[in-house]
């Protein structure tokens, strides 16, 4: 399956459009991530927990819009954009969300 963020493949057609398709992953940040994070804040760098996560949920948010595509027939997704938010009353969860475009490329 190709996934771009350009709105078309280069060298290759789109001969039809199967719609809009989505994936989204909302995950929570454990109060280990959080420790840890905070003695890299304090510390000053990167907090890798919080890297880590963040690649977990953009990597399976991207998994899911792939797998809608495939059951809409496509072999292709462009026009690809993924947000990032944070949920919750304390800002524990990060919410990863896929969209895009699914075709059929020739």
């Amino acid at each position: 399956m190709i996934i771009t963020t350009t709105p078309s493949v280069e060298g290759k057609n789109i001969v039809e459009y199967r719609g809009i398709v989505f994936g989204e992953v909302i995950s929570g940040v454990n109060v280990v991530r959080d420790f840890a994070a905070g003695i890299s804040n304090f510390f000053g760098g990167r907090s890798g927990a919080y890297e880590e996560e963040l690649m977990n949920a953009r990597n399976q948010a991207l998994y899911e819009m792939e797998q809608r595509a495939m059951n809409m027939g496509a072999n292709a997704v462009v026009g690809v954009d993924i947000d990032y938010e944070v949920l919750g009353s304390d800002n524990g969860m990060l919410m990863v969300t896929a969209s895009g475009t699914a075709v059929v490329v020739q």
